[in-house]
């Protein structure tokens, strides 16, 4: 199989004043008709998880308390996983497109995580008017917006 090189566009900054994408300088041209897009979706590397162990890891037992007893990483949203990639959408606040900062509403990386690409998230190509889901996760909010007031520590093993 062919190896592949990936290398960061920029970080996640979290600190007092919110959540930050904070490109690379040579990244910024980039960011040219982007503003308009509400959201933005965000594939970014689960740093804290690129171990051998973390990345040979398969099967997880139970990570939500509706489902299956053990589940394959690609069920589940896990870090855990042979390439650990993340995929967030994110609601665009503000972007500065001088300095390369695109302030974002929330995304579950931490300060620092490298961020590996910026894709506009458009109806068209990323909505799913009627998805299928399972039984145990069917009573999960249906958008982004409704997350928001979920109580997700329901849901979760960990």
């Amino acid at each position: 199989m062919q190896n592949f090189k990936v290398s960061p566009i920029g970080k996640i900054n979290v600190n007092h004043e919110g959540m930050f994408i904070e490109l690379e300088p040579k990244f910024i041209p980039g960011l040219q008709a982007l503003d308009g897009f509400s959201h933005i979706n965000v594939i970014w590397w689960f740093s804290d998880f690129s171990s051998g162990e973390a990345r040979s890891t398969l099967e997880t037992p139970q990570p939500y308390k509706k489902a299956p007893s053990v589940m394959g990483v690609f069920a589940t949203r896990s870090p855990v996983r042979p390439n650990p990639i993340a995929l967030t959408a994110a609601q665009v606040l503000y972007t500065d497109f001088s300095k390369g900062i695109i302030q974002i509403a929330y995304i579950d990386a931490n300060d620092g995580t490298p961020v590996l690409d910026i894709k506009p998230y458009t109806p068209s190509l990323d909505r799913v008017e009627k998805p299928g889901v399972p039984d145990w996760c069917c009573h999960w909010p249906e958008s982004l917006e409704e997350s928001g007031e979920f109580n997700w520590e329901n849901e979760f093993n960990f």
